[in-house]
């Protein structure tokens, strides 16, 4: 029986690369994260193609573009390299071990303090291999659409989705300036004063310019955007050269360790959220994700409260 499968649907690590090749884009990259050469998996997915008897994708341009074939040879080799990833971790439970593979997709501000809280776990569990992807919140939600990870970390939780969330912590949204910008003599800054100022902004997709622009559209005024920054550590480089002001997360400022930058203290900010792990209703958590999950919900919690001294 098996055998026959195998000629239809192809051997596991045909499947494998196949997702290698829809995650990263290109051969090039499916071989350079699996560290294999172009020629392997070339030669790889076209074995798998013959197998299943249907083109799996076409070369676009510089482009690859699935075919109705390939996006559900994907979804099936999600589900079952999952699933054995999912045996492998149930095995080690039994036999008293901690050891496989824990996934975690967080929006970009939140590598600042997700690497804090992964290692003591990773201490006492040094069998688990760690998988932390790190992209906008856009690209965050993408990945939950198609299962990739285990736990999603979100300051806003995405809504119209099946998922099971739990709040971890706050993460406030103040305005910063550099510290000799004459907004930072004041007291209290109007938010008219503010909005006079060259604003920085974060790039569409970002959780930070979601909650930036409800913010300011809840309070029906518009902010002088003078630059679209792509990442949190540039927009504070722009600020620190007086290009202008912006709205960052503190935990950018607190885990970054950042000098020369003053938080203002501006009507109606800072804007209030909660970081978040979230995880599909669906998707049967692994024992090494349950084991995380305590550990988040319990001293996780605690030690990452003393860490930015909430």
């Amino acid at each position: 029986m098996a055998s026959r499968l195998h000629a239809h649907i192809g051997t596991f690590r045909q499947l494998e690369i196949l997702l290698a090749l829809y995650q990263g884009g290109s051969v090039k990259a499916a071989s350079e994260s699996l560290f294999l050469t172009q020629p392997t998996v070339s030669m790889q997915l076209k074995k798998l193609s013959e197998a299943i008897g249907l083109p799996l994708y076409h070369q676009v341009g510089r482009k690859l573009k699935f075919t109705d074939a390939g996006l559900a040879t994907v979804k099936t080799a999600q589900q079952i390299l999952q699933s054995c990833e999912a045996l492998d971790m149930q095995l080690s439970d039994l036999r008293g071990l901690k050891s496989g593979t824990l996934r975690l997709a967080s929006a970009t501000t939140a590598k600042y303090f997700i690497p804090h809280l992964l290692g003591p776990f990773c201490e006492r569990y040094p069998g688990i291999d760690i998988q932390f992807t790190v992209a906008n919140r856009q690209k965050v939600i993408e990945r939950l659409e198609q299962g990739l990870d285990d736990f999603y970390v979100f300051s806003y939780v995405p809504e119209g989705l099946e998922l099971e969330t739990i709040e971890f912590m706050s993460n406030d949204l103040v305005a910063i300036a550099e510290q000799n910008h004459p907004l930072t003599k004041q007291k209290r800054v109007s938010l008219e004063q503010f909005c006079q100022q060259d604003f920085l902004i974060r790039e569409s997709g970002s959780g930070t310019r979601y909650a930036t622009e409800s913010f300011f559209s809840k309070q029906s005024v518009s902010p002088k955007v003078k630059m679209t920054i792509a990442s949190n550590e540039a927009i504070i480089h722009s600020v620190l050269s007086r290009l202008g002001v912006s709205i960052l997360s503190a935990h950018t400022l607190a885990f970054g360790e950042m000098y020369g930058v003053k938080v203002l203290n501006v009507e109606g900010l800072p804007i209030k959220s909660k970081w978040s792990f979230s995880w599909t209703k669906a998707h049967h958590l692994s024992p090494i994700a349950n084991v995380f999950l305590n550990y988040v919900e319990t001293e996780g919690r605690e030690m990452m409260k003393q860490a930015i001294k909430l």
